[in-house]
């Protein structure tokens, strides 16, 4: 039975004594509640659901026998923290997860004294506990440090990097490897089959691969069984006075909700709200319908093909569908090597992830002025996952790439001719797009040129990059047109790379006003700019603040943030209503 609502506040904001003395009943009895809780609020907010559920009994039990705050954990991505938040300080507050103002849906210092560190991509968490162990040990303090890492990041590269590092450090930590079997979607390669292995029978072989980079292999444990759990951590916290240990846990994700469990990849990441049409769809009926007739087509993701729309490509030409997991900088560089040999890569990934690759975007793909094409979804605001999944950065650290082609469709049907385009464009090419928005209608598309889409004697121009300025530079024509009676020509600046460098020196008009879903510097307005210096034209760049945005919805980020029509029409009215 679970907890009455009046003891599950209780001891959710009580961890002390009820917490640390309950009995195994009761901290069951807990777990179907804080999972309730869970269940509902995801349902409401959106967020990470499968993931989540299946934490929560090792969450519970991480609380029962360590010292939190007091002890430190770090949970690698961060998105299973939600039974954490629930245990610490923020029950009360949890209806507002992921909401403006509202507590995030990641890990945050700034937060709570429970988060000792901000997580949000994969790989990271190993790292930064040997990190806080380390510190530790300088000031000879005598706190835990645990690292709470899911199988799908151990095939991350960065994690190897800090085991490299573990004897060289001489400190000690646990690392619980929550093993589900999933990342956002199966956990494939190497690892996930030793893993598979150590699930059954202790292969001594596979244990020592753990044991040789220097700590304690213990497990596995069921990671949904509290009776399980409990005395493995207090072995594992004992083993911690001699060893850094790794405690391998086997939970299910989607854990209690039988829906959720036999669909953890539909359910890892839940929307309130059904979306509009989406991107990643078009992607994988375009490259679908493209490499029907032509075998060079590959495409490579790096543990995300449902959520990047490839799974039927994936299913229909499984010989040319590479997954390398959670992997970014590989993928990028074998990507580079599939060019190399003749085939034609497209590389879908989130605009934050693609952040990983960009030495190899620079040194492998765009050094060797290879054919392949990133496609960057979820570029722009992203909204609710807040700073660590905001792409905005994108077309900043793209800009100034050689050899590197840029795109930002107006729409899905440019979209699908950008993909079209793309199968015989023999360079590097990135088209980046958010994930809703509307199939429109699109005319001929040809590299590095812009489109009119209103043009007018108007002394001022406005130059739009992708759907979300567009829509907002028709609102701020309307919106002049009404307060002055002026307007003004708009142009979709398609390309930032390169830029239509003829039709910008044709243009009349003395005020240029450029728009981007992207941080200001370093964008569009940038390059803009830089076009027109010494020309006598008045630039004007509008995009979003330098801050890291937080989690809010998308049309809030951007009034607040740069991209609020009544901000950008006081500006503009200065030069058209004179």
């Amino acid at each position: 039975m679970p907890l009455s609502e009046e003891e599950t506040i209780k001891m959710k904001n009580n961890l002390g004594r009820e917490l640390k003395n309950a009995s195994v009943k009761q901290l069951n009895s807990l777990c179907e509640s804080l999972r309730s809780t869970i269940y509902e609020t995801v349902s409401h907010c959106g967020g990470h659901l499968s993931s989540n559920l299946g934490a929560v009994e090792l969450t519970v039990a991480l609380h029962r026998v360590f010292d939190f705050p007091s002890d430190k954990i770090v949970f690698d991505v961060g998105h299973q923290c939600y039974t954490h938040k629930l245990l610490s300080d923020r029950a009360e507050r949890f209806d507002t997860l992921r909401k403006e103002g509202g507590i995030s849906g990641f890990p945050k210092r700034e937060e709570s004294v429970y988060d000792c560190y901000d997580t949000g991509h994969a790989g990271t968490a190993l790292s930064a506990a040997l990190g806080i162990a380390k510190a530790r040990d300088l000031a000879k303090a005598p706190y835990q440090v645990i690292a709470l890492i899911g199988d799908g990041s151990f095939q991350n590269g960065l994690i190897y990097e800090a085991l490299n590092s573990l004897k060289l450090l001489h400190t000690k930590i646990l690392i619980i490897l929550n093993d589900n079997g999933m990342s956002i979607s199966p956990t494939l390669g190497g690892v996930h089959e030793v893993l598979d292995e150590l699930h059954g029978e202790r292969k001594l072989d596979d244990v020592a691969l753990f044991e040789r980079f220097g700590l304690r292999y213990m497990g596995p444990v069921n990671g949904n069984e509290i009776g399980e759990l409990l005395p493995a951590l207090e072995e594992a916290k004992e083993a911690l006075n001699e060893d850094t240990v790794l405690l391998h846990v086997v939970t299910q994700k989607g854990h209690g909700y039988p829906f959720s469990e036999s669909a953890p990849m539909q359910t890892h990441g839940v929307g309130p709200k059904a979306p509009k049409s989406e991107y990643s769809a078009a992607l994988g009926e375009e490259l679908c319908a493209l490499a029907k007739n032509n075998p060079k087509i590959v495409a490579v993701t790096a543990a995300m093909a449902d959520s990047l729309g490839l799974r039927n490509f994936f299913e229909s030409y499984p010989d040319r569908a590479i997954d390398v997991g959670i992997c970014e900088e590989h993928a990028s560089v074998l990507a580079a090597a599939l060019a190399t040999q003749g085939l034609k890569p497209y590389y879908a990934i989130y605009s934050t992830f693609l952040q990983r690759a960009f030495d190899e975007i620079i040194h492998d793909i765009c050094g060797q002025d290879l054919p392949v094409t990133f496609c960057i979804d979820r570029a722009g605001a992203t909204g609710a996952d807040g700073e660590t999944h905001q792409g905005v950065f994108d077309l900043s650290y793209l800009s100034f790439i050689p050899n590197l082609t840029v795109a930002i469709p107006k729409n899905i049907a440019e979209f699908r001719k950008m993909i079209r385009l793309s199968s015989t464009y023999m360079h590097p090419l990135a088209i980046r797009y958010p994930r809703e928005g509307e199939e429109g209608e699109a005319g001929t598309v040809e590299i590095g040129k812009f489109e009119v889409l209103h043009s007018t004697m108007s002394d001022i121009v406005i130059l739009a990059a992708g759907e979300r300025c567009i829509r907002l530079a028709n609102r701020l024509q309307n919106a002049l047109r009404e307060e002055c009676g002026k307007d003004v020509s708009i142009v979709n600046a398609r390309f930032l790379r390169p830029l239509d460098r003829e039709l910008l020196s044709s243009r009349p008009e003395k005020f240029v006003v450029t728009l981007e879903d992207n941080v200001k510097i370093g964008g569009l307005g940038a390059s803009i700019a830089q076009f027109y210096q010494g020309s006598g034209k008045t630039v004007l760049s509008f995009g979003y603040d330098d801050v890291f945005l937080p989690h809010a919805e998308v049309p809030s980020l951007m009034e607040k943030y740069g991209l609020g029509v009544q901000k950008i029409l006081g500006e503009l009215m200065k030069y058209a209503c004179r």
